[in-house]
């Protein structure tokens, strides 16, 4: 406990020396007071963080931006989550962002900082926004400028770990006039090394499994967003996105071990390829001059994943014989949308926000699976992994929300959306599925300022969380012919409930309080059993289980010292979390003759403290402003989740910047000691077990250089929002 005591005594210490600092500042006059920037405030339901008034904001990108915002953190590198929420869903100018999870990362790494004016964070979203579960909303607002010209970013990144990984990418904008262009490419190289021990069993056996995997995989994406300003009222616009990514040839090779006897090597060969392309026209009008106006979205999405893999078994003992199968899992999503928002100010201090929106999407996947055959010496067609799934899904939906601010001190806002979902499964010759269900989602949010150096909030809201398209895909991902990942087409939407209690000090200090309860939770069960009595098997199921609750505190500071030379960013979150339910089969199994399948129940019975906690440091060497060095840390301590024990994670990462005019130069280390990786441990009350550790190299070199060309005060194209923005995340 010798760190989270001194996270805490660290953060507590700054808010002391703030609180006897307050007296002393009410000797300064009026007019420094007032030359003083607020760069961290509460806002309505938001936290506002003034990125332009902020001395980090020099030479960076928008990710590396994102990870120094308060409340904001991301431990892989890959993803960015606000303390204590599922998923991040990522909003431009208000829009949401139309690019896949990958793509829309690409993105952020290669957007310079200095476009950036400031950055919104919504921990409880409200009914305008399309999100589910209990996810938040990082709101990126960019810079504005009429002045016409173009501009850009050229940039080159090479990161080290085990194995050497290049990108680069490149980002133009043109404003002449009424027309506004703005495109990017980016395209990268990488292989993921992992390294994997597995082990399951209880009293009366031992299963191990020992070995590594190479991922490599080549990419390139790109952007252009057409922007068209018919009259100081009206605006059209279209976007595309697109990305490609092919990963061929990736290896994982493993030694199975049976009651600590070497019994069998396994190795899994598969060639993966993935196109995503999307469409969206954008219409809209301003109605009056307080800011109120029409917009309408028209999208279309083609999502296609294509792979294909060989799993071969090598008997390395007499008992033993070879084993192999072919699989072929290719996936097709159209998605067709479209959405019509309104926003109806008043001179009165209130806001009617109404919208309605459509999404219809199919899916087909086409599963074929192979299997050696001893006696043909020869791949035949296995019909119980052989299957062809189509899925039908249309959600129509509707928001009303007012917002009215009631006097100086108080405002509030109210509104809630209702989905209705309507969708159909079939696995063609086999079975099918209806999926109906009608959802009323209230939202409420009430803030009060106590005074100028103290502000609180109320949050409430209700989403559900719809299964992603690959969760309802019957496909198979194989460890080792009895050890594999089963998705479901069965699963249920949960869903869930959201409170928050935000409290602001000085804008710099904060507290938030939350609680989360989930009907109908759904995760990936690991489910061990026998057939026959004899060959025994670990499945990892998606379904739903039960119930589950979670109270948290997250304490935070942000605050410059020394005249902004050392900038901090610290946050503490706590948690007790509580997983209640029971899987006692395996709702994919079909009854197949001659065989007698029995399943040991999962029970999930979890009551759990969980601690993290979040340093970072940005200190500026020179009076130029053009030398910085960061120190970040974070540490997470022991966690109990579905399927066991996740143990701690830690990582130190360390930068130096410079800054020579135009060009910057970045230099990173990655969790220098190598502490970030994945530990978990399962066991049941029946004494089963299960056991995961997943190393994946964490410790990453990377060097950047990022160019910035053309007239920096141009302004962006108008970011447009797209109709089937929710569809994507499902992608």
């Amino acid at each position: 406990m010798k760190t989270p005591l001194l996270i805490a005594a660290l953060f507590f210490s700054g808010l002391i020396f703030a609180q006897k600092k307050s007296d002393s500042l009410k000797t300064k006059n009026i007019e420094a007071i007032n030359l003083k920037k607020q760069v961290f405030k509460k806002q309505s339901d938001r936290f506002v963080y003034d990125v332009a008034s902020s001395p980090i904001a020099k030479g960076t990108n928008t990710f590396n931006l994102l990870q120094q915002t308060p409340m904001i953190s991301s431990i892989d590198g890959k993803t960015l989550k606000i303390m204590g929420k599922s998923e991040v869903v990522i909003y431009i100018n208000n829009k949401k962002t139309n690019m896949d999870s990958e793509a829309l990362i690409q993105m952020l790494k290669n957007t310079p900082s200095e476009d950036i004016q400031k950055i919104e964070v919504i921990t409880v979203p409200g009914s305008e926004f399309q999100v589910e579960s209990n996810d938040g909303v990082i709101n990126i607002i960019m810079k504005k400028s009429r002045s016409n010209g173009y501009n850009g970013t050229l940039k080159m990144q090479n990161e080290q770990s085990y194995y050497n990984n290049p990108s680069a990418g490149v980002s133009f904008n043109l404003r002449k006039d009424k027309l506004s262009v703005n495109t990017n490419f980016n395209l990268g190289s990488w292989t993921d090394r992992e390294k994997y021990s597995l082990s399951n069993g209880d009293s009366t056996f031992k299963n191990e499994t020992y070995g590594s995997s190479d991922d490599p995989n080549k990419n390139f994406g790109g952007s252009v967003n057409i922007d068209y300003e018919i009259n100081k009222k009206q605006s059209l616009g279209l976007s595309y996105n697109m990305r490609y990514n092919k990963s061929f040839n990736s290896i994982l090779d493993v030694q199975n071990f049976q009651d600590g006897v070497l019994q069998n090597r396994t190795v899994n060969d598969e060639d993966a390829q993935t196109r995503n392309h999307s469409f969206n026209l954008n219409y809209e009008i301003k109605t009056d001059s307080l800011g109120s106006k029409l917009t309408s979205n028209i999208s279309y999405l083609w999502f296609n994943r294509d792979k294909s893999s060989i799993n071969q078994t090598f008997p390395l003992n007499s008992s033993e014989e070879y084993g192999a199968f072919k699989q072929w899992v290719p996936q097709i999503i159209n998605n067709y949308a479209a959405n019509i928002d309104y926003i109806k100010k008043s001179k009165k201090d209130y806001t009617w926000l109404m919208g309605i929106s459509y999404n219809h999407t199919n899916t087909d996947t086409d599963t074929r699976q192979d299997t050696f055959s001893q006696n043909d010496n020869g791949f035949i067609i296995d019909p119980d992994q052989t299957n062809h799934f189509l899925y039908k899904e249309n959600i129509l939906g509707a928001y009303l929300t007012y917002e009215r601010k009631l006097s100086e001190k108080f405002s509030g806002k109210i509104g809630t959306r209702y989905e209705m979902t309507k969708s159909t499964g079939e696995i063609l010759g086999k079975t099918s599925f209806d999926r109906n269900y009608n959802n009323l989602l209230p939202y409420l949010n009430l803030n009060y300022t106590i005074d100028a150096d103290n502000s609180i909030s109320y949050s409430f809201s209700s989403r559900i969380r719809r299964p992603r398209f690959w969760e309802l895909n019957p496909s198979r991902t194989y460890f080792t012919p009895n050890n594999y990942l089963q998705n479901n087409p069965f699963v249920l939407a949960s869903k869930f409930y959201n409170q928050e209690i935000n409290y602001m000090f000085k804008n710099a200090f904060y507290a938030n309080l939350s609680f989360n309860y989930v009907e109908d939770a759904s995760g990936q069960i690991p489910l061990q059993g026998t057939i026959n009595g004899d060959t025994k098997f670990l499945r990892y199921i998606r379904t739903n289980y039960g119930n589950n609750k979670k109270l948290g505190l997250t304490l935070g500071m942000n605050k410059s010292w020394f005249k902004e030379i050392w900038t901090t960013n610290y946050s503490v979150n706590l948690a007790y979390v509580i997983f209640s339910g029971t899987v006692s089969e395996d709702p994919t199994s079909v009854p197949v003759p001659g065989q007698a399948e029995v399943i040991s129940p999962y029970v999930i019975n979890i009551k759990n403290f969980n601690f993290f906690a979040q340093i970072n440091n940005n200190i500026r060497l020179s009076s130029k402003k053009d030398w910085f060095v960061g120190v970040n840390y974070f540490f997470a301590g022991k966690s109990k989740i579905e399927i066991g024990e996740l143990g701690v994670r830690q990582s130190l990462d360390l930068s130096v910047k410079k800054i020579m005019g135009d060009w910057t130069f970045l230099a990173e280390v990655y969790d220098v000691f190598n502490q970030n990786f994945n530990k978990i441990n399962g066991i049941q009350p029946n004494g089963s077990y299960n056991n995961v550790t997943n190393f994946n190299y964490p410790r990453i070199f990377s060097i950047g250089v990022t160019y910035n060309f053309g007239n920096q005060k141009l302004k962006k194209t108008r970011e447009m929002k797209s109709a089937n923005d929710a569809i994507k995340s499902r992608t």
